[in-house]
């Protein structure tokens, strides 16, 4: 039988069939012995086929389709491996703020290199807008210059407010969406804005911390009322850049991509070499000088810093 992974609890993943109905599903023994360098297998967002159970309550997981994408950060505590986020995705929104949490540029561009690595439509959001002062807005304004000028769409919102809630509705209808960000960025609160009926659990920031406390334990799909699915993962504090090789990191930062072939030296790392594009491009204000810092940064192995 042919279902849709919807939730994943670890040991244990929430299937639904063609009918809608939800099964919760094990995975069958030789997933785990196969030669998969992944902590999960099975991802949320994943097409697999499944055998019931002998009493027809529970079933098993036998095969998994391939993927056409995935979002993918190496596993803090083992280093050799990763962990899978989301399947099958159409698009990816990372949910930022500026202040409690505060996202930083090198997260926001860790994020950005992993959907182009595996060719995923990314956007930001911005949260809390209620929360800005006038020297907020000039920084947000700031942030948007950097992404709007390499071709990555930014949006605005206070998800306590409503504000430009519909505008983001719109851009999930009939799309499989994943949300993303650290922890406290209000995620869940953003998501109970756009689907009330889920009354998803939300938390405060801690005070002493200033970080989020995590109401999303699971990654978890949920249907959306104008067609759809949306993701939802628990907040993420680091995001470790996993399976890609320094000598081909410049093709997903667009800005660096575009000049490729304008270097001196074919095999140019955009690092030291005379003759550098790149190089000169960040001298000359062309690349902003934090996009290029975060490629130094994830080309040197620098890459799990919030």
């Amino acid at each position: 039988m042919r279902c849709l992974v919807t939730k994943s609890t670890g040991s244990w993943y929430q299937v639904v069939n063609n009918k809608g109905e939800s099964i919760d599903c094990r995975i069958k023994g030789k997933f785990r012995i196969k030669d998969i360098r992944t902590t999960n297998p099975i991802a949320v967002g994943d097409w697999v086929e499944i055998e019931m159970e002998p009493d027809q309550s529970t079933g098993v997981i036998v095969k998994l389709e391939p993927r056409k994408n995935y979002i993918i950060r190496k596993s803090i505590n083992l280093s050799k491996q990763s962990q899978i986020i989301a399947a099958n995705l159409d698009q990816a929104f990372l949910i930022v703020t500026l202040a409690s949490p505060r996202t930083s540029l090198g997260f926001i561009d860790r994020f950005l290199v992993t959907a182009e690595a595996y060719d995923i439509p990314a956007a930001l959001v911005f949260n809390k807008l209620d929360l800005f002062s006038n020297e907020g807005m000039e920084v947000l304004a700031e942030y948007e210059n950097i992404y709007q000028n390499i071709g990555y769409p930014c949006y605005k919102v206070s998800a306590v407010e409503g504000t430009n809630i519909e505008q983001i509705q719109n851009l999930l209808k009939d799309k499989v969406t994943l949300f993303s960000g650290h922890s406290g960025v209000g995620k869940s609160t953003l998501i109970n804005a756009l689907v009330p009926d889920l009354e998803l659990k939300t938390g405060a920031v801690s005070d002493w911390s200033d970080k989020g406390q995590h109401t999303t334990t699971f990654a978890e799909m949920h249907d959306l009322p104008q067609g759809g699915y949306l993701i939802d993962t628990p907040g993420i504090r680091e995001l470790g850049i996993f399976d890609i090789e320094p000598q081909v990191l410049g093709h997903f930062f667009p800005e660096i991509r575009e000049r490729l072939n304008e270097c001196r030296f074919h095999n140019c790392r955009h690092v030291n070499e005379p003759g550098c594009n790149v190089i000169q491009a960040v001298e000359n204000g062309e690349i902003e000088i934090s996009r290029y810092e975060s490629y130094l940064s994830i080309f040197h192995g620098n890459d799990t810093r919030a």
